[in-house]
């Protein structure tokens, strides 16, 4: 396997920048995942790393060496795609080894990569059949393994999941931080999904039109947002945000929204009146009886998701999201307090992380 580096990295289609100096760095054995929505560049930067498409600026190294020149046959990068492309008319064996035959690879070495990517994958019962025989599950597993046999520098998956209805996306997201875990390659895969960002990444890279927002394990990403877009772009439901501002009083930083205040438990340097949002995760919301706790507000709606609930609830002009044990009954109409748990305070000016 191979580290992995772009260096300033742009690319524009036409008049649109579809990349502005991208750089990021993926150690060897890293499992990066490229976050972002639809649009931000992603994909492309993928293919750029692949040889697929060129940059018009910037380099793409692996094991500290540029490989810029080198087409994607001989980065030996391994691709899986949202869709299967897998050959119809070969079985299940035969799309595995396909690569290797390519490549000259011996028959036994051969036989004995693909009867570990099939083990490895839950799929050597269906080496005999053809793609159309199997399901949308097995047909990717499939294409995994195909990428598996490889022993590639680098596997780069672009959304493989998207296909996939949710239980089976669960299903084969555990599958692969299983294997990942198991063979230790160095991978960067392309999703639009937090859950998948979260659950599979030692690093993900959020990305915003073109530009990379902020680097960081998944914890950071959470707990620390950089900024705005990552803040609310991350998580679900997504994080509250109030607009208000600082004033120093008595030696105390406070915030003065609308319909509310909070001493900030961290002094911030501000002059008599500053700018800003807060940041209050759902989950971060202590519910207490009126009166009880700094914020004020009227349950508006309850939503039962499984094992957790969510109130929607309206502190002034704004609705906001609650989380509550799933035993906590709120009636809609109903006046309750809110108190934000310790340490749990984001705090944003001009849109970028202000602590």
């Amino acid at each position: 396997m191979s580290s992995l580096a772009v260096e300033c990295i742009g690319k524009r289609f036409g008049g649109f920048p579809a990349l502005t100096d991208v750089s990021l760095s993926v150690e060897d054995g890293s499992f990066c995942v490229l976050l972002g929505p639809s649009g931000c560049g992603k994909s492309t930067l993928l293919n750029i790393i692949a040889g697929l498409i060129p940059q018009d600026g910037g380099s793409v190294l692996m094991d500290g060496s540029p490989v810029d020149h080198l087409s994607p046959r001989e980065r030996d990068v391994a691709m899986v795609f949202q869709g299967y492309a897998l050959y119809p008319h070969m079985t299940v064996e035969q799309n595995l080894g396909f690569g290797l035959r390519m490549r000259g690879t011996s028959r036994e070495i051969m036989k004995q990569r693909i009867e570990e990517a099939a083990r490895l994958l839950g799929i050597g019962d269906l080496l005999s059949r053809k793609p159309r025989e199997l399901s949308g599950g097995q047909r990717q597993r499939v294409a995994m393994g195909r990428a598996l046999v490889r022993r590639p520098r680098l596997f780069l998956f672009d959304e493989p999941l998207s296909n996939l209805d949710a239980r089976l996306r669960a299903s084969v997201r555990l599958e692969l931080k299983r294997i990942h875990e198991y063979i230790r390659g160095t991978v960067v895969y392309v999703t639009h999904d937090q859950v998948e960002a979260l659950t599979l990444g030692n690093v993900i890279v959020v990305m915003e039109a073109g530009r990379i927002r902020q680097i960081g394990s998944p914890g950071d990403i959470y707990r620390r947002p950089a900024d705005r877009f990552v803040a609310t772009f991350v998580g679900s439901p997504e994080m509250n945000l109030f607009r208000g501002t600082i004033r120093t009083e008595g030696g105390r930083s406070v915030f003065r929204g609308d319909d509310f205040f909070l001493e900030l438990e961290k002094p911030l340097p501000a002059g008599p009146e500053d700018e800003v949002e807060i940041g209050i995760r759902p989950e971060d919301l202590e519910v207490h009886p009126p009166g009880a706790a700094p914020i004020n507000a009227v349950v508006e709606l309850t939503s039962d998701i499984g094992a957790e609930r969510y109130l929607q609830v309206r502190v002034g002009g704004k609705t906001l999201s609650v989380r509550v044990p799933e035993d906590r009954d709120l009636p809609s109409g109903g006046g309750v307090s809110l108190a934000v748990k310790p340490g749990r305070l984001h705090v944003f000016r001009n849109g970028l992380r202000a602590e």
